[in-house]
């Protein structure tokens, strides 16, 4: 026996599903007609521009009010430049500089160009505080370390995009800042009393809640505090108690990826995880990127299926589809006249940001070395680094853990030698290598991740890009004197 049609449709509605390609399968639309809430995009999804746009046509053929989602942050985190790097630069920076009002003329125009696409909700700003040096995943994504500097700048991103009539989606709640494992990996545990998430992790969400977010996205970790051995996505403690009660947030609670195993492994499978945080409060259901038809009727049939046996109440999946439909509602009639992008405003913030110790001069044709870096799987593979600003200049890239300092040296002759990566402090070799050559070489280090309070002795300059977006490689470049 087939599932009840009216309670399908009542699981769909909680619902944000994704497509692979560039063009929305059928079965894609089809769900949207059936009452999927939204897909989101990724990169996979994004070829060009016109092509966007036509595929959100395409969904919006399937359902007017479909809720189009993308991981828009700016920075290190971008789905629309993924094959070449964001025009403007990231948290990090735009926290580094210090100006909130420059941080909402970035995210309006991020917004503008995500409106103009027909896409309505950003899952951005991420505003966890940043107070991990080896945080693996957030990092540069964070507006700083400092509650009180990430608070003003996430209230002034929300509004930005909220201004270009794209939906806000504040990130991750109660916070990931203070892990030092990557949650689509394994549960990370944030083990500190509820009075230090008071005053660490949480005023950004409560500056965000106030300045009008339409969404928050929750954090598949373990606060033993709060959630007990659960992660935050399944606990009403922090969804309703906290979120709702105490911070009075009335918009929709999206989850991040059901299919990162902080959820699923936790929960016994992407369907029992769907359950298990509609329980707890949350209404959008963020599958995940790899998902197909045969999954997505998996996860509703396991819904209907908690409907029956008890495990969810009628009410609160309704609950969950009537907040999904009013974000979807509010996409629809936000904003009016938008204004255009404006990524000049992104590289002019970039260069704001670079920060130098050290002198930089002396760097006649020098030799740059970009040290390989692997990509968390919230970055994806985008480009990086200086290669694509520089004028004439030899680059090469290398391992730093396989690299033999001799060589290096022999390669530069008498030129000096510009060392860039990101975070370099926790790089295997990296910090080796950088002493070894520059005890007996003219040395400069670029450091395009987070600026952690490691800096390498005997380094002639040490610069600090605070991202490693296409606009901050040019801000480096630039400041360098390399620049095309």
């Amino acid at each position: 026996m087939g599932l009840d049609p009216g309670l399908r449709r009542l699981a769909l509605g909680t619902l944000l599903a994704a497509y692979p390609g560039p063009v929305p399968p059928d079965w894609a639309v089809d769900l949207l007609a059936e009452g999927l809430a939204g897909h989101t995009l990724f990169g996979t999804n994004v070829h060009n521009p016109a092509q966007v746009a036509a595929s959100t046509a395409a969904l919006r053929a399937g359902r007017p009010d479909v809720l189009i989602a993308i991981d828009e942050e700016g920075g290190d985190v971008t789905r629309l430049a993924h094959a070449t790097g964001s025009p403007y630069p990231g948290n990090a920076a735009l926290g580094a500089i210090g100006d909130v009002a420059l941080t909402r003329r970035v995210y309006q125009a991020i917004g503008a160009e995500l409106a103009a696409l027909g896409v309505t909700v950003n899952l951005a700003p991420t505003v966890d505080v940043n107070t991990a040096d080896d945080n693996p995943v957030i990092g540069t994504r964070s507006f700083g370390a400092d509650p009180v500097r990430v608070a003003a700048h996430s209230a002034a991103a929300v509004a930005g995009l909220q201004a270009a009539g794209v939906a806000a989606c504040a990130k991750h709640f109660p916070g990931h800042g203070a892990t030092v494992t990557d949650s689509h990996h394994e549960l990370p545990t944030v083990d500190a009393p509820l009075g230090l998430l008071r005053q660490r992790d949480l005023p950004p969400f409560a500056a965000v809640v106030a300045a009008g977010a339409r969404a928050v996205m929750t954090a598949h970790i373990r606060v033993p505090e709060l959630t007990g051995t659960d992660p935050a996505t399944f606990s009403r403690a922090v969804l309703v108690d906290l979120l709702r009660t105490e911070y009075g947030f009335s918009g929709a609670v999206i989850t991040d990826a059901l299919e990162m195993k902080g959820a699923a492994v936790a929960a016994g499978g992407v369907g029992p995880a769907a359950v298990r945080a509609l329980a707890a409060g949350a209404d959008l259901l963020c599958i995940g990127a790899k998902v197909d038809a045969e999954l997505v009727e998996r996860v509703a049939a396991e819904i209907v299926d908690a409907l029956a046996d008890g495990r969810l109440a009628i009410a609160r999946v309704e609950e969950a589809a009537g907040r999904a439909a009013a974000l979807a509602a509010w996409t629809r009639t936000a904003g009016g006249p938008q204004p255009t992008g404006d990524t000049e405003l992104g590289y002019a913030a970039a260069r704001r940001a670079v920060r130098v110790d050290g002198v930089l001069t002396g760097l006649d044709r020098p030799l740059v070395v970009q040290l390989h870096t692997e990509s968390t799987i919230a970055e994806g593979r985008v480009p990086w680094g200086l290669g694509p600003h520089l004028d004439g200049v030899q680059e090469i890239r290398v391992i730093a853990a396989e690299t033999d300092p001799a060589m290096l040296r022999g390669l530069a002759g008498d030129r000096p030698i510009v060392l860039v990566g990101r975070h370099l402090h926790r790089l295997p070799g990296g910090p080796e290598l950088i002493a070894v050559l520059s005890a007996e070489h003219p040395v400069t280090v670029v450091e395009m991740g987070w600026p952690a309070q490691w800096r390498p002795a005997g380094v002639r300059a040490f610069v600090t890009t605070y991202g490693a977006s296409h606009a901050n490689g040019r801000a480096a470049a630039e400041a360098l004197g390399l620049a095309s």
